[in-house]
């Protein structure tokens, strides 16, 4: 497992755009600073400046990239052979985007810190300040970045599935973008449908992706998602070892 996970790692590092695309997530964080920031302080810091939603699209392409080009150029040959057994090969390049993400949510952290000691773009406000969950609003940023990460993580298991699944990388890449911005709504319309007993409904995967706005905005999407914080928790992580399962079970019985 370690040679197959420096190899990955190798492979990323020495990749431009998984770095090139971080100035992406930056650039947004200010756009967004810049909008929002004389009026919602707490809660763009709380969030990041919003980047959950950007780091989800990059992780989107970067591990879309990670995986369909492997197949698409057939360069997957050549791990398979060096490599002891599949599952390795599919489990270090899962953590490899797993903690690819550990690393935008810590550069989205360094930056909202920056922003909120160094009055720039937005205001600036006290980090022992009494915010969400009656908690301070530092313990409200690091609680809700270890909230998307479980939520973005749901969106890797996906990319590791549909990866598996579509050897295109353009396909996977927008078959994921649309999953996540459009899967919230998805599932609200599912929801007000009628079609079943909401009990059931409510479980459905797209909902899940409403975790973390649930968790920095629980009156407005509770009554969407239908579901508390804990349950959206629980069944985010049994998404999540669904789709990781399924992915590998592909990727074993997959033809190179």
């Amino acid at each position: 497992m370690y040679a197959e996970l420096k190899q990955e790692f190798y492979k990323l590092g020495h990749c431009k755009l998984p770095w090139w695309i971080i100035s992406f997530m930056i650039l947004f964080m200010v756009v967004i600073g810049l909008g929002m920031g004389q009026q919602y302080g707490k809660l763009l810091v709380m969030t990041s400046y919003d980047s959950s939603q950007v780091i989800m699209l990059i992780l989107i392409v970067i591990g879309s990239t990670i995986f369909s080009m492997e197949f698409q150029n057939k360069t997957i040959l050549t791990l398979m052979f060096h490599a002891p057994n599949k599952a390795t090969v599919y489990v270090a390049k899962f953590l490899t985007i797993f903690i690819y993400d550990l690393f935008l949510h810590a550069i989205a952290i360094i930056v909202t810190v920056f922003f909120n000691t160094v009055p720039l773009i937005a205001k600036l406000v006290s980090w022992t300040a009494i915010y969400k969950y009656n908690q301070p609003l530092v313990v409200n940023m690091f609680a809700t970045a270890g909230v998307d990460m479980i939520a973005s993580t749901l969106i890797i298991s996906l990319i590791c599935l549909t990866s598996c699944l579509i050897n295109s990388n353009t396909v996977v890449i927008v078959i994921n973008a649309l999953i996540v911005f459009m899967g919230s709504n998805l599932s609200s319309n599912l929801l007000n449908s009628n079609i079943g007993p909401i009990d059931i409904i409510r479980w459905n995967p797209f909902n899940m992706l409403n975790l973390t706005t649930q968790y920095y905005n629980y009156g407005t999407y509770h009554l969407t998602s239908h579901l508390s914080n804990p349950q959206l928790l629980i069944g985010t992580l049994c998404y999540i070892a669904i789709f990781t399962f399924l992915g590998y079970f592909v990727f074993r019985r997959k033809r190179f």
